[in-house]
Parts: structure tokens; C-alpha cells; sequence
């Protein structure tokens, strides 16, 4: 068995594929009409079509029990579109206990997106304030060997 992508329901499926390619700057793989999957191998599915699916099921929306993940080493810039846009923030950009920085926002859908740092460019960062492998290892608990090949870049 091999696994193939998250699947999140939509309400309006172009709604959503204007946010996550637009704002997200997601690149469409797939276009199916009431399914679309995108480049990072998610995929979006129309609420309506896909209730039909699974038999006229609930689909119950904004859990705060899921959240798509991407990673972009300049969260600031995308914060500062995020907010030029309206967009409802889970909480503002922070810092999480391994110094990561992250936000997390809704889409559309009131599903959980998170946009962190990738764990390379916290390892950049932590060596620019000063901190030497084995601090950034005690902080972050990446290897070593990571630290090093991330300083490399």
C-alpha cells in the first residue's frame, strides 16, 4: 500500500484554489473539476461532491484537529500578505520551543495552514545569533550531522 496525499473538503472549490494559489503560491498538478491536487501533493475537494461519496455523511469543518504544513523561509513576507488579505490567524508569527518560527492561519474552510521555517534555515539563523552546533542541537534535537550539512548551504 502506498499513501498518496491529504484530501481536505471545500466549500467552493475555485474559492479555494484562488487562496492556495494565489496566496500560497501553490502550483495545480491535477484539475479534475471538483478535485483539485497541487504540486505538493494535497488535494482539495468540492464538500458537496464529495458528501455523495461517502453516502451523504456529515462533514463537520474547523476542528482544529488537522493542518496542512509548508515550509518557506521568509514567514514575514507571507505574514504581511496574509494580513493584506484578510486572512484569520490561529495566532501570530511566534517561536515554537524549538525555536522554529511559524504561523498558523484558516483557509476558507476554517482548516488549519501552517507556514513554518524550514528546519535548515532555523539552523542558518541560530548559528547568525550566535549559537554553536551543539547549542542549535540542544535547542532544536536535530542531529549534528544535520546542523552541519544545513551551515553548509
Amino acid at each position: 500500500m502506498k499513501f498518496i496525499c491529504p484530501l481536505i473538503t471545500v466549500s467552493d472549490i475555485n474559492r479555494s484554489r484562488k487562496f492556495y494559489v494565489d496566496l500560497l503560491n501553490q502550483k495545480v498538478k491535477y484539475d479534475y473539476g471538483q478535485n483539485v491536487t497541487f504540486e505538493g501533493d494535497f488535494a482539495i475537494h468540492l464538500q458537496s461532491h464529495f458528501k455523495d461519496l461517502i453516502d451523504g455523511k456529515e462533514i463537520k469543518t474547523g476542528g482544529n484537529n488537522f493542518e496542512l504544513y509548508f515550509e518557506n523561509d521568509n514567514v514575514e513576507q507571507i505574514v504581511d500578505s496574509l494580513k493584506a488579505n484578510n486572512v484569520c490567524f490561529v495566532h501570530p508569527l511566534r517561536e515554537q520551543p524549538w525555536r522554529q518560527r511559524v504561523v498558523r492561519f484558516y483557509d476558507p474552510d476554517n482548516n488549519i495552514i501552517e507556514i513554518g521555517e524550514s528546519m535548515e534555515h532555523l539552523c542558518l539563523r541560530l548559528s547568525d545569533e550566535n549559537l554553536s552546533i551543539e547549542e542549535i542541537s540542544v535547542v532544536t534535537g536535530l542531529s549534528s550531522g544535520f546542523i552541519i550539512e544545513s551551515l553548509k548551504k
